[in-house]
């Protein structure tokens, strides 16, 4: 039994498909195959249930995945204690996140750490939905993930980072422009421009909806905050929006956003990874984000 073959076994394990294992991992899928059967004789058992869409695990292998996890981590890890403990990271990690996050939230806190860590490349991943971000980090299309809670996934590490709150945003020539909060009453006859179904802020958006019995009108759905914020400033509509995500607007004087009586539209933000054993460069990533939640919390908390 050697350490490749275990490696391959785990990434095909994680992407429950032998193509996409072998694009991860550089190899031809026969390689791949053929590591895995392999694997299998030495066991005497199959480790996964071939059908026409894809495989899963079997019995024999989700017990030989907790077994491989832990020999991989432990292997990992004496191969970075014999490399010493003071030695700079050097690597690749990459993050998935909403477009707007990168920019409005994120964008400050990485350039500081990529000159902090300048043997460290950081690259980013726009994703369009929390589903679309887990899915980024299961199949290994990312290291390191910002979702809206919840989230759900035993292969996960979750950590809450911070709280950001939705706030009702209308055209600055709005009739309810001028004000700081507005009554629930109020926008029960306002057409709405909403995020896309599967996104974290239309289920919050919905789920406040429900709360209130407010059937909206929709004027259109899109997940491009940009567009959402541009048709509001043209006054097609309003939306519910995280409060961060509007404050150049709202200091240029062209959006305007409100509270709405009564209710606090709060959202929990959090880090995901893979809850296995962390390369060096991830590892020192996930310690500089924590370190610095407390500057996230203020950069989505003011209005």
């Amino acid at each position: 039994m050697e350490l490749s073959q275990l490696r391959t076994f785990r990434e095909v394990a994680e992407a429950l498909s032998f193509t996409r294992a072998s694009q991860k991992l550089n190899m031809t899928q026969s390689a791949v195959s053929h590591q895995i059967k392999a694997l299998e004789r030495e066991l005497g058992e199959p480790l996964f249930i071939r059908a026409k869409r894809g495989v899963r695990l079997s019995d024999a292998g989700k017990l030989a995945l907790e077994y491989a996890e832990r020999i991989l981590e432990e292997a990992d890890a004496l191969r970075e204690r014999i490399a010493g403990d003071d030695h700079e990271p050097r690597g690749h990690v990459r993050a998935a996140a909403a477009t707007q996050a990168f920019v409005h939230l994120f964008a400050r806190l990485f350039e500081s750490f990529m000159r902090e860590h300048e043997g460290i490349e950081l690259s980013f991943r726009t994703t369009v939905s929390t589903e679309q971000t887990v899915a980024d980090i299961l199949n290994g299309a990312a290291d390191v993930g910002f979702a809206s809670m919840p989230v759900y996934s035993p292969a996960l590490q979750v950590t809450e980072l911070f709280e950001d709150e939705l706030v009702l945003v209308v055209g600055a020539r709005h009739r309810l422009a001028g004000g700081r909060e507005v009554k629930v009453g109020e926008i029960k006859r306002e057409r709405f421009i909403l995020f896309e179904q599967g996104a974290s802020i239309r289920r919050a958006t919905d789920s406040f909806f429900k709360r209130v019995e407010l059937s909206p009108d929709l004027a259109l759905e899109s997940n491009d905050t940009y567009f959402i914020k541009l048709m509001v400033e043209h006054g097609l509509g309003v939306s519910l929006l995280p409060s961060w995500a509007v404050r150049e607007e709202k200091a240029a004087g062209r959006l305007a956003p409100l509270r709405i009586a009564g209710h606090q539209l709060k959202r929990s933000v959090a880090m995901v990874a893979l809850g296995r054993f962390q390369p060096s460069p991830t590892r020192a990533f996930l310690a500089y984000i924590l370190e610095h939640r407390g500057e996230l919390q203020e950069a989505a908390s003011a209005i």
